[in-house]
């Protein structure tokens, strides 16, 4: 419910920059296509849906296109899929050092949509790149995998994902079995084929039609984890890269979950200390921070007994109130809707908290859902091999109780969201050793909450010495560079624009 992300076996293929299989002649028919370059259309439902993209400062317009890659990388001649890229054109064409490639995690969420809403905030790297984005195979417009209806998706996150006894159990796991066939049904032959080595390749493909000898990128959450998986690939194909919000790639799915749990637990510690410190300002009752968060604990005891009313005839459910506290946590900015939501929920009206776990899950007001979680379910699974039983789960809830009283259930539980999957993973945790690649910068927040600030250490020191790059950011929030810090923006530019490299452990505030 509310992973972040979770092994390569490339090495260093610079002299093969593809895919160690197939003939030339696949391979040059993939690399030597051109680009049909058009203005975008509005995303489409399975990327959220709205209107085509606003012209950036300036009037520049945004450009879509569409990437032909291998259903099967083993088979570059068969089978091909497209995957959806947009960019906009670097203002300073003489000065301009190649594309820069963005990733914005998820995995699952669509690049062709989350690019020109952040746009802006990039727009100083607009100088000399082209912004570049793309929806992942499995993703938005790239052959994305769906799972369930929109009316059966909202039966679906409406179930209580932490079971009380043996038949709230078997509900759940009957309601994870129909979803994952339902991805099975909808997929076929492309669900063993969604995962992260494969959208490496993809990547590199990618850098070659674009033209670029190195590929620039910039990674975000779980596109650290897929850069760091393409640096190990290719490290001889890396350019200039950011990792921000790192996910640890030492971690395993249990270590990845328990590491979250705490991570949201300290976000909304210091959401809740945010509280206390503004006093009769606060909305929430408490003088301080255990007693607010007992206040939440109690409002998600009763939810679990009673929902309350949310939206039209959708009610409130316990799952629901806590995907949306968890979501308000991905940012400070969002702290006031969530004193609020909870404030109101408290009196019996679930609408904001409601609408805040629409967001986790990508559904419109409309009614339509994204395939954002669809996409996070078959990457993750297809990616990691293990597989925990509702059982496993259970008996592991104590260790998640004790990282976080709030998201612990929650996030023991969620070990066995892959029990039911038709497709075995591949590893227990990505391989990003990437000896003899150009220096990475991993960008790690003090108080982030889905990819824990340890990541960026672990991340450091997997890429191997004189590759990764640390810096550090003491703030809130999941990521940095749009974190409103100065010294942050500014490093990462003088890094992708100029070249040059921060001393390693560097800290900004």
């Amino acid at each position: 419910m509310l992973l972040a992300a979770g092994c390569s076996d490339g090495g260093d293929q610079a002299a093969d920059p593809v895919t160690p299989s197939g003939s030339a002649t696949g391979l040059s028919a993939l690399t030597s296509q051109k680009l049909a370059w058009a203005p975008c259309p509005p995303p489409s439902a399975a990327e959220g849906g709205g209107p085509a993209p606003s012209p950036l400062p300036g009037g520049a317009t945004w450009e879509c296109s569409f990437l032909q890659v291998p259903l099967d990388w083993a088979e570059p001649e068969g089978e091909t899929i497209e995957l959806a890229l947009i960019r906009a054109k670097a203002r300073d064409s003489a000065r301009r050092i190649g594309s820069l490639v963005f990733n914005f995690g998820g995995p699952g969420g669509s690049g062709v949509t989350a690019l020109p809403g952040f746009a802006t905030d990039y727009e100083s790297l607009r100088s000399r790149y082209d912004l570049v984005s793309f929806d992942p195979r499995g993703v938005g417009r790239s052959d994305p995998v769906e799972c369930a209806t929109d009316k059966e998706l909202d039966a679906y996150y409406a179930l209580d994902f932490t079971p009380d006894d043996t038949a709230e159990e078997r509900t759940l796991s009957d309601a994870q079995k129909r979803y994952a066939r339902g991805c099975e049904r909808d997929a076929g032959a492309a669900l063993p084929h969604v995962g992260t080595e494969n959208a490496a390749r993809d990547m590199d493909l990618m850098r070659q039609v674009l033209g670029d000898d190195k590929l620039h990128y910039f990674g975000i959450s779980y596109g650290t984890e897929l850069g760091g998986v393409y640096a190990h690939m290719f490290p001889k194909n890396v350019g200039r890269a950011v990792f921000d919000a790192v996910v640890d790639p030492d971690a395993g799915v249990e270590d990845g979950a328990l590491g979250q749990a705490r991570g949201f637990q300290l976000a909304l510690d210091n959401f809740a200390q945010d509280c206390v410190d503004r006093g009769d300002a606060c909305a929430l009752p408490g003088s301080s921070v255990s007693e607010i968060e007992a206040g939440i604990t109690d409002l998600l005891a009763q939810l679990d007994k009673k929902p309350i009313p949310g939206i039209g005839d959708r009610k409130l459910t316990q799952t629901q109130a806590t995907n949306g506290i968890a979501q308000a946590l991905y940012s400070k900015e969002f702290w006031p809707y969530l004193e609020q939501g909870l404030d109101a929920a408290d009196g019996g009206d679930g609408a904001l908290l409601l609408s805040l776990s629409d967001a986790m899950n990508g559904r419109s007001q409309d009614g339509s859902y994204s395939n954002i979680q669809a996409a996070n379910a078959a990457i993750n699974c297809v990616d990691f091999k293990e597989r925990y039983t509702l059982g496993q789960a259970k008996e592991r809830l104590g260790q998640f109780r004790e990282a976080s009283p709030v998201f612990g259930d929650f996030m023991g539980w969620s070990l066995a969201s892959c029990s039911q999957w038709p497709v075995p993973g591949l590893w227990e945790h990505p391989d990003v050793s990437a000896p003899g690649a150009a220096p990475i910068l991993v960008v790690g927040n003090t108080g982030d909450p889905a990819t824990p600030y340890e990541g960026a250490r672990s991340m450091v020191n997997a890429l191997g010495k004189g590759v990764g790059v640390e810096v550090t950011y003491e703030g809130e929030g999941h990521g940095a560079y749009n974190g409103g810090s100065k010294c942050v923006k500014k490093t990462v530019d003088d890094y992708l624009l100029a070249g040059k490299v921060p001393a390693s452990g560097t800290v900004c505030k």
